[in-house]
């Protein structure tokens, strides 16, 4: 997973900051929008568990601070409603014209009204999910309904949400009774995803049955079950990410087969050297996978080292050779577990005698089973285990022909 800033400019020429989490392979298939709720802003932890695990997902996943919040320019007077719905639809534009149409919308709270509105507007969205939504905009007037008539009085005043002071005038105000949050819901048309806490005590769940019961089909339905309106438990934030990422699939038409061919041999790696760092994508004629070098020694740490593969490919080859040697002489082996090291090590440490100045290269490998075995058994499996393709390979004369094409 990557994550890049970004300081997007609103049509009012405010500048907002944006975070853009993008996969392993940092090619993402689709680009989704996420909304923070009302006063918070793109940092919160539970925006970024959910973002990262979307990206898991394979989605880019932009999340940014509306007007006024966080680190974007401007004043939280100007975080009105609609503003929030027009920093969406700039958001969406620059992911357009710099990379590639958003297709997922995601909010949280307040957030997720605005991209129900934000979506019935943007031809490129869809699917929409909503997280712990309010029914109507409205709703959240009354974390600052004690300051109403005073703000009719002197235009303009100080109140605390969430602890946090911010200044809100007139305009902020009336802006949150111009929407009908209802009837945009009814003429959506779009697959929507309400997720919601039963027990949320700041937006009732009866906010979750108005916006299902005002959706068209295809729609649905999860509970949170014990989550607090905020997801302050990262697991439950984390659950909603991958939720959404699973739900959303099915609305995704399935992308093309986009690896790289093989040219009749058994792998390919490849390595953009203009764009990428040391990120290589290797691929078979069916399987793709990242490696990577790790960042103490200038990589990105997106993927597995070299030799992480190359300790991996004697781990699999292990277990599986175990496995079908047990299967064979009818053992209770229930699990296998293979623990490998590589190094660089003298023939000093390793007590062989080997007139060499040169470190040799040392694969030191444990053995762990589950099962009802007795040692000898076990003793014959670390045997066994010596004899696997991949440990012989590794341990005698190997010729590599290399040749340009």
């Amino acid at each position: 997973m990557n994550t890049l800033q970004l300081k997007i400019e609103n049509r009012k020429g405010l500048k907002l900051r944006a975070y853009l989490e993008l996969p392993a392979n940092q090619k993402p298939n689709h680009f989704a929008i996420f909304a923070h709720c009302f006063s918070c802003n793109s940092n919160f932890s539970a925006v970024r568990n959910i973002s990262r695990s979307l990206s898991n997902h394979g989605f880019g996943v932009l999340r940014f601070d509306f007007t006024g919040l966080g680190r974007s320019e401007g004043e939280f007077a100007e975080s009105h409603f609609s503003a929030n719905v027009e920093d969406l639809l700039d958001v969406s534009n620059y992911l357009e014209k710099h990379y590639k149409a958003p297709s997922l919308l995601v909010g949280h709270s307040l957030g997720g009204a605005a991209v129900i509105v934000a979506g019935s507007k943007l031809n490129s969205i869809k699917a929409i999910a909503t997280i712990g939504a309010p029914a109507t905009v409205g709703h959240v007037t009354h974390l600052f309904s004690h300051a109403i008539e005073e703000v009719a009085q002197k235009g303009e005043v100080e109140v605390k949400i969430g602890g946090r002071p911010f200044k809100i005038n007139e305009e902020f105000v009336a802006n949150f009774s111009k929407t009908n949050l209802p009837k945009i819901t009814k003429e959506l048309r779009k697959p929507i995803l309400v997720m919601h806490a039963p027990f949320d005590k700041v937006v009732g769940i009866d906010n979750a049955h108005e916006i299902y019961h005002n959706a068209m089909h295809p729609k649905s339905f999860i509970s949170l079950d014990d989550a607090d309106h905020l997801l302050t438990k990262p697991t439950d934030s984390i659950y909603v990410g991958n939720m959404i990422g699973t739900w959303v699939d099915k609305y995704f038409p399935p992308e093309d087969n986009k690896m790289i061919a093989t040219e009749g041999e058994q792998l390919v790696g490849h390595l953009n050297i203009l764009e990428d760092n040391f990120t290589t994508s290797i691929q078979t004629k069916k399987h793709s996978f990242i490696a990577d070098e790790p960042a103490s020694i200038g990589g990105d740490d997106f993927g597995p080292s070299p030799y992480d593969y190359l300790s991996a490919s004697l781990a699999a080859c292990t277990v599986m050779t175990l496995k079908m040697y047990a299967q064979r002489k009818q053992w209770d082996l229930q699990e296998v577990f293979v623990y490998i090291t590589y190094s660089k090590k003298h023939s000093d440490e390793l007590d062989i005698n080997i007139e060499t100045t040169k470190q040799i290269d040392h694969l030191n490998k444990k053995l762990k089973f589950i099962g009802n075995l007795d040692e000898k058994q076990k003793q014959r499996l670390k045997e066994i285990a010596s004899k696997c393709p991949v440990h012989k390979t590794l341990i005698t004369t190997t010729i590599i022909d290399t040749e340009v094409i």
